[in-house]
């Protein structure tokens, strides 16, 4: 399969699993543990390296192919459990520069994530791309994979080898998780959803290369320099006798870093100017521009009534945080 490559289990499960441990384990205690402070207890990145270890093993041993002895590894979500790392060093140094408590970030990354990736599992599973729509076998419509006969199929819900992830339900299931916890904590939410923004346009950044791997998220056929090659079982019906494409993933990947840029160089340079909320509104503004233009170039988009949902999404998202905005800098008291 073109997502990934097989290498002898084994060696995987002997020398793969535990330099992993080692080198995460280093990291977590070089990037979290406390600086010029009262050092902090060490331990906790063991167990939580020790934990993913384990989990790796069970799902090794459960995607292994057991005729040939090998496992599948899968690029996309390896690039997505980097950019998460990034994100969470980022927002952690972030939070430390604000004089902000950093703990804190480790303490709701897990339900940050795990709310993350249930948004953007339900956001794909609701608007799938026309490529994965399927006949009815009662009507012979076109119609959702996963809701087939008008009943939703759980266990395909949860089969991610399936389809994918949807950006907007990740930022929408991360952000509510994020809402909940503030709450509950008694936190000011809207601070540290902006101490969190520019380490999460970081993680796009970085797992949209994971859409290089799956030769997906590619526009239209061009011949620029920078032109991606698509091999023909990934290409999109109709474009089959085309080669080439525009990488739409390395355009959003290069957005995703420039938001990041603007977001960390506003932070730093109108501390006194910008409101509570300001950065998180400022990603949601940034965002959305740069998808609703790039969906112009893409093939596959998703359909909801004949309408693209991802860019009549973003296009709302994005009109309504600019008039946020602007009212609480220019209409609001202060």
């Amino acid at each position: 399969m073109i997502d990934g490559f097989n290498v002898p289990w084994i060696w995987l499960l002997l020398v793969g699993i535990p330099l992993a441990s080692i080198i995460v384990a280093l990291v977590v205690r070089s990037l979290f543990e406390g600086e010029g402070k009262k050092k902090r207890n060490v331990g906790s990145p063991y167990i939580w390296t020790g934990a993913a270890a384990l989990l790796g093993v069970g799902v090794w041993f459960l995607t292994r192919r057991m005729y040939s002895g090998s496992l599948h590894i899968y690029f996309y979500g390896i690039l997505i459990m980097i950019g998460v790392i990034a994100a969470t060093a980022l927002a952690y140094h972030e939070a430390a520069r604000r004089k902000l408590d950093p703990d804190i970030i480790l303490d709701m990354l897990f339900w940050a994530v795990l709310g993350g990736i249930i948004g953007a599992r339900l956001w794909h599973v609701f608007t799938p791309p026309p490529s994965m729509l399927v006949a009815d076998p009662l009507s012979g419509e076109l119609v959702n994979p996963y809701f087939v006969g008008g009943y939703p199929h759980i266990f395909d819900i949860f089969n991610v080898r399936m389809g994918g992830l949807g950006i907007p339900g990740a930022v929408i299931g991360g952000a509510l998780v994020v809402w909940i916890y503030c709450r509950k904590k008694k936190l000011s939410f809207l601070t540290w959803a902006d101490v969190i923004v520019p380490g999460l346009a970081l993680a796009q950044a970085i797992g949209r290369w994971g859409n290089f791997f799956n030769q997906e998220v590619y526009g239209k056929p061009t011949d620029l320099p920078w032109k991606i090659f698509i091999e023909p079982l990934r290409r999109v019906s109709g474009y089959e006798n085309y080669d080439y494409f525009h990488p739409l993933f390395l355009y959003e990947s290069l957005y995703n870093l420039m938001a990041m840029a603007i977001l960390l160089w506003l932070g730093r340079r109108f501390p006194k100017r910008l409101k509570e909320g300001d950065l998180f509104l400022i990603y949601l503004i940034l965002y959305s521009v740069a998808r609703f233009l790039l969906d112009f170039l893409r093939l596959d988009a998703s359909q909801i009534g004949g309408v693209n949902a991802n860019q009549t999404f973003v296009a709302i998202v994005g009109l309504v945080s600019a008039g946020l905005l602007i009212y609480r800098h220019k209409f609001a008291r202060k």
